[in-house]
């Protein structure tokens, strides 16, 4: 063929917008220019056949199929986009997110899912719990989403496994306590850590495995990992990060009071506060959030200064993270909303929130119904050595108890408090929200334990603008 008609091929290929197809010429040959002969171009189809061209009825087969695919994917290239699955008993929603956004800031259209819903280049496609393998799925075969950030919940693994063979990020947040222990006969922390470290044995050879260190049976998946491993940690002098540290491979730490990402030589500083979800290094289990974060963005060689544009413009408000410390200023008080809802979640909580100034405390908590007895009541015990004032509340949803049980529970918890000196037993989640903010008084702090978090968010915002 003439260069001259392959190259008026292409460009009408290109008028029309197209990559691939199948372009129709009329000439005499192709061997000369179409203008020599008076040809031209009379049909660009975007749907071509490949049999004339793999079978032709007389000539030479071409196969354009292999030529297609080679266009398509270059060499060494297998035509996946990065999938990075996050697990964990607690900071999977706020990893998600902060993980989606540092890939966006990259220019990546990315697909999430979270317990929210269901995004695609920051655009909801779906609402509800969606941390399971369906949406993965859907996620995964969209056609604009170059990268997948997807929150793992056992529950989808239990019922349907993964929705992928293999992931090039797995990330674990923590195992701690656990939660939803008693369910699908996963009944100890050892069960769940079992169920949980599924997403590390599906990591790529060529993946990375992101464990938080300070966690034993967290640290312990990385013998299950087929690929790299980063550790992280707020301990710097931890064991297996200083070990891992002293190998050259890649841990994150905590350090004067800046995040240090390190591989063998080499290390790059974060100040804390240029970290805002942080809230300047206050809040610790945030900080365990952020590096989960940048080390899943590391993994996939997101390059350091985008890293760090994406951590200091990711805020972690009620439109950002809903349910996940949002702090509101309420007549001078501070109101802080989050979803924690097992013990892990609530000693984290009440760390964060004793780092924060206050003349009186008070918070506002119920139990959801489908945990253990002393899970329930475990919540309250550290409660009652935190704050001044307690409001227990009865939410929509009971999930198998009767009524009032739940209360009882908490109530039980909060025998020989060493702090909590009022407890309130209010139905229904913005009553009790109601009646805990109408007592506040300026320098008061007050953590609102959420149960419907877009309802419960909507509701404490409209008293705030109110009341501003």
């Amino acid at each position: 063929m003439h260069p001259e008609v392959a190259a008026r091929a292409i460009a009408a290929a290109q008028m029309v917008g197209l990559d691939i197809c199948g372009v129709d010429v009329v000439c005499e040959s192709v061997l000369h220019p179409m203008e020599e002969q008076s040809g031209g171009v009379v049909e660009v189809n975007a749907a071509p056949g490949l049999r004339m061209h793999l079978s032709p009825s007389y000539g030479k087969g071409r196969d354009v199929g292999e030529a297609v695919i080679a266009t398509m994917f270059p060499n060494g290239d297998d035509g996946r986009v990065p999938v990075i699955a996050v697990t964990g008993t607690n900071g999977k929603t706020t990893t998600v997110r902060l993980t989606s956004h540092l890939l966006r800031t990259h220019g990546l259209r990315v697909g999430m899912t979270n317990t929210d819903g269901v995004y695609v280049n920051g655009r909801q496609t779906d609402s509800g719990d969606c941390s399971g393998p369906r949406s993965a799925r859907n996620v995964l075969a969209h056609p604009d989403v170059d990268a997948a950030v997807l929150e793992t919940a056992r529950g989808g693994m239990l019922r349907e496994g993964l929705a992928f063979d293999r992931c090039h990020v797995a990330v674990v947040t923590n195992i701690g306590m656990g939660d939803h222990l008693g369910l699908n006969y996963i009944s100890t922390v050892e069960d769940l850590a079992v169920l949980k470290r599924v997403i590390v044995q599906n990591v790529a050879a060529s993946g990375t495995a992101v464990l938080n260190a300070t966690d034993p049976l967290v640290a312990r998946m990385a013998a299950n990992c087929a690929g790299e491993v980063i550790f992280f940690g707020l301990d710097t002098h931890h064991p297996i990060i200083a070990t891992h540290r002293a190998q050259g491979k890649r841990v994150l730490f905590v350090e004067d009071d800046h995040i240090v990402a390190m591989q063998g030589p080499h290390s790059v500083r974060i100040p804390l506060s240029e970290v805002p979800v942080t809230r300047s290094g206050a809040i610790a289990f945030q900080i365990e959030n952020a590096m989960a974060s940048i080390a899943a963005a590391w993994a996939i060689q997101i390059p350091w200064e985008t890293i760090c544009k994406g951590l200091a413009s990711f805020i972690s408000d009620s439109q950002g993270v809903p349910g996940r410390f949002n702090v509101f200023d309420y007549k001078g008080a501070t109101v802080i909303a989050d979803y924690g809802h097992n013990p892990d979640a609530i000693k984290a909580l009440v760390q964060a929130v004793s780092n924060l100034p206050a003349q009186r405390r008070s918070v506002v908590i119920s139990g959801a119904g489908d945990r253990r007895d002393d899970d329930i009541r475990e919540q309250t015990r550290i409660i009652g050595d935190a704050f001044d004032e307690v409001v227990l509340y009865q939410d929509a949803c009971q999930r198998g108890r009767v009524d009032g049980e739940v209360l009882k529970l908490l109530r039980q918890g909060l025998e020989g408090a060493k702090r909590t000196r009022q407890v309130d037993e209010i139905y229904g989640e913005f009553l009790a929200i109601d009646k805990a903010m109408e007592r506040l008084h300026q320098g008061d702090l007050c953590l609102i334990l959420i149960d419907q978090v877009e309802e419960a968010l909507a509701h404490i915002t409209h008293r705030v603008e109110a009341a501003n």
